[in-house]
């Protein structure tokens, strides 16, 4: 079992159910059950696809470039 929850950054993160703790992208340490459970789903794949919709939801959908087509802001 997976659990899904929010850092307090606002990224969506998931960890298995026993889990203490995790740390954040952001480098926060999190205590998993003082975090508000978003959702909870039986394997890794389940929980990697909730995550990547939570993170649409908030930020937009993911696009790929290359470096040459990034403008220099210089």
């Amino acid at each position: 079992m997976y659990l899904v929850y929010r850092c307090d950054c606002g990224r969506a993160v998931y960890s298995k159910e026993k889990v203490a703790t995790k740390k954040c992208v952001c480098g926060k340490n999190l205590k998993v059950k003082e975090r508000r459970i978003i959702a909870k789903v039986e394997d890794i794949g389940q929980a990697s696809d909730m995550v990547r919709k939570l993170q649409e939801e908030k930020y937009g959908e993911a696009f790929f470039t290359t470096a040459d087509k990034i403008p220099n802001k210089r």
